[in-house]
């Protein structure tokens, strides 16, 4: 397996009153054992499309062929999606360098500098458009549903800059859009700007979610975009799939045992934090990836737990003290990755002129590996539960995995809590409101014009 799960750290025989009891993680484990049956049937008959993405091979072909139709000659390729039409993408990406001081290299033909415009703010995407060649400039547009509003503001801030640069006849070669294939009598407005100006389409499965689509192309395009070897992260998320499709017992399939440990420690030690603590740069969107998922899936009829991103061990030194000696609230997930040895040594006479006399010879992998070990301890002592996920290389192929382990742990602690992971009812009433007043604003325009 790419990855190695531990919750010892989150159970009363090791950290006290806060950790769950044996009895209580068995308890949920049972009762995750129909939900299992349930997935594995599912997987069976198709119905859970995205247990069988990791398996997809034709959409791959396809991604690779319009993001090299689309790049040539290009030197930015522009990302515009939000929620779980970018956090994905970005988490993939980022493993690939985007976002990575030094790694993230300027754009050239073969591979044109990456930008993600996830957040609408008017003044970041009006100095956007200003500052980009938009004749060497490409976008990709990202949006399940094809209305959300963000999006549509974004792609229709860049066709109207395009055509006012002179290059309307070009639009098709500069766009392409990734949205669910049409259906009578359901609007889609990024599918008809698209079929108006002939910019290529992708499409998105309407069976899976934005925040479960970072393995379809919604992924692979970013993906691509910097160069991964996106069949071994495929494999990599084949490889949970298989746990869940040979396990015999909840208790050896470690999204069930998250799942249990998390729903576990809310309910019985209002344990209702949950921080996702990478320690790797290549990891801080995956953070991000997480709360959206966990979030979302789940906040829900008055359940759900609150998400905290993080990362190592920068966030040693902004947020550990809460964890350590704030309210019993947190459980706290360590990602680590083998690091000893990695990185530029310590010369011993400048660890000595800095009075750091162990820091010498030290790899700075090495100290972040000791941080790695010191951190679940230290929480161990303070009785606060913490569980550890270790990796032996942050590759492909581990990402997957990752990212599946996250996606069914989500979908089970859903079944324990007795909401629908899929679905996100509430949201829908910000955009009711969203778009009253932006139809009240219209009016008010109207009323301040000129009779004529």
């Amino acid at each position: 397996m790419p990855l190695k799960q531990s919750v010892e750290g989150c159970l009363d025989s090791t950290v006290g009153s806060l950790g769950l009891p044996q009895g209580s993680l068995d308890k949920n484990l049972d009762k995750l054992e129909a939900r299992l049956v349930a997935l594995r049937e599912a997987h069976a008959k198709g119905t859970l499309p995205l247990l069988r993405v990791p398996k997809w091979r034709d959409d791959i072909e396809a991604a690779r062929t319009s993001l090299k139709k689309l790049t040539h000659g290009a030197r930015t390729l522009v990302f515009f999606g939000t929620g779980g039409s970018s956090l994905g993408g970005q988490t993939l990406a980022q493993l690939g360098g985007w976002g990575i001081p030094g790694d993230d290299k300027h754009g050239s033909e073969e591979r044109p500098r990456t930008r993600f415009y996830d957040n609408l703010d008017a003044r970041t995407l009006d100095l956007a458009l200003a500052g980009l060649d938009l004749k060497t400039a490409r976008f990709v547009v990202i949006s399940k549903s094809g209305g959300t509003p963000e999006t549509l503001v974004q792609i229709a801030a860049a066709l109207d800059a395009g055509r006012k640069a002179g290059l309307e006849t070009r639009i098709p070669e500069l766009f392409l859009a990734v949205t669910e294939p049409a259906v009578k009598g359901k609007p889609n407005g990024l599918r008809a700007l698209c079929q108006h100006f002939s910019i290529p389409v992708l499409d998105h499965d309407p069976n899976i979610g934005g925040r479960f689509s970072g393995l379809t192309n919604v992924g692979l395009l970013p993906a691509l975009a910097r160069g991964l070897d996106v069949v071994a992260l495929r494999e990599g998320a084949q490889s949970i799939i298989d746990a869940l499709l040979n396990t015999r017992s909840a208790c050896d399939f470690a999204p069930a045992v998250g799942a249990a440990v998390a729903i576990g420690l809310a309910g019985e030690r209002g344990v209702r934090a949950n921080v996702m603590l990478p320690y790797s740069d290549r990891l801080s969107r995956f953070a991000a990836w997480y709360v959206q998922l966990w979030a979302e899936s789940l906040g829900k009829h008055g359940e759900g737990t609150t998400p905290v991103a993080a990362l190592g061990p920068v966030d040693q030194h902004s947020q550990l003290q809460l964890y350590l000696d704030g309210a019993p609230q947190h459980f706290i997930t360590v990602i680590r990755e083998d690091c000893v040895g990695r990185g530029p040594r310590v010369a011993p006479d400048l660890a000595k002129l800095a009075h750091a006399e162990y820091l010498a010879g030290q790899a700075a992998g090495d100290l972040v590996a000791a941080q790695q070990r010191a951190i679940p301890e230290a929480l161990i002592g303070a009785g606060r539960p913490v569980r550890t996920i270790d990796l032996e290389v942050l590759d492909e192929r581990s990402l997957g995995a990752l990212m599946m382990h996250f996606m069914l742990e989500t979908i089970l602690a859903a079944h324990l809590l007795g909401v629908d992971p899929f679905d996100q009812p509430a949201v829908e009433s910000g955009k009711v409101l969203t778009r009253r007043y932006l139809a009240g604003a219209e009016a008010r325009h109207g009323d301040t014009r000129a009779p004529a």
